[in-house]
């Protein structure tokens, strides 16, 4: 899929699932995701308010309904949620808005135009750049934003080891466990066979076999998100990777005890905090 016919179809695609967003990702909206995401934002917005006073000046880039946006909140900061969709956006606008720290701006896809130089303390994005065209030339935009000094926050992009890694994948085959045996009256429930049935009813994947429903692009082995390209074009804006978290995001699906036990032996994403050069 081009590049504007990309960006036409995600706008569309979330426009769709404004309302119901949360409950579609249960790996994001779970408890144990959210508590180290607020951890590891937590750091984040401590760097980028060093040495400097008054609240923190944040962008939520693809805010989606809110996620980060919601963390940078309550942490006192005044963000701008930026997105392409304008119904996500109004979302943001009606859980937040009354706060008085929430500001919303659209995006086009491509940049952060019009967003000025050095205009944010914290530049953040988390989930979003796998939707993105060319993913690189918006993380640089993010590098644009922040002043000299600030940071620039991405979260939750697999990371480039968990596409071949034997240990991942023994993860899920023992996480992910068959449903309990059902009683007889649940293999005549008509949803049950629907859900399967309408991926195939989808006319956009007769054309395209990637199609997403939600316009995920850069999720492939052969077509995903290259930490390589992120870092180069961090650097090529004077940013410097101060840190980095490699680790195995929790979704509702696994067994508990199971994602205990690996969490340490194995990773599937990736977090990065790098600062942009004084």
């Amino acid at each position: 899929m081009s590049g504007p016919r990309a960006i036409a179809h995600n706008r569309r695609a979330h426009d769709r699932v404004a309302g119901i967003y949360d409950a579609r990702h249960p790996e994001i909206f779970n408890d144990v995701e959210q508590e180290r995401l607020a951890r590891v934002l937590r750091r984040a917005a401590a760097l980028a308010g060093e040495g400097r006073a008054g609240p923190l000046r944040a962008l939520d880039v693809g805010c989606g309904t809110g996620n980060l946006t919601r963390q940078l909140v309550a942490l006192g900061a005044h963000v701008t949620a930026a997105d392409l969709s304008p119904k996500l956006l109004a979302e943001v606008a009606r859980r937040f808005g009354a706060s008085g720290q929430v500001a919303t701006v659209a995006l086009n896809g491509r940049d952060l135009d019009p967003l000025p130089d050095g205009a944010f303390d914290l530049a953040a994005t988390y989930s979003v750049l796998h939707h993105v065209p060319d993913y690189a030339a918006l993380v640089a935009e993010m590098a644009r934003v922040v002043r000299p000094g600030g940071i620039v926050f991405i979260d939750h992009e697999r990371s480039d080891a968990s596409w071949a890694s034997a240990e991942y994948q023994a993860f899920l085959r023992e996480a992910i466990t068959r449903p309990p045996r059902r009683r007889w009256w649940y293999w005549f429930q008509p949803s049950r066979y629907w859900k399967r049935i309408r991926p195939a009813l989808e006319w956009q994947r007769w054309l395209d076999a990637r199609w997403m429903p939600e316009g995920d692009l850069h999720i492939w082995p052969d077509d995903h998100v290259e930490w390589t390209r992120v870092q180069r074009a961090l650097a090529e804006r004077g940013c410097v990777v101060i840190e980095r978290e490699e680790y195995l995001l929790y979704e509702p699906r696994y067994r508990r005890d199971v994602w205990e036990s690996w969490r340490t032996r194995c990773s599937d994403m990736r977090m990065v905090i790098a600062r942009r050069a004084a």
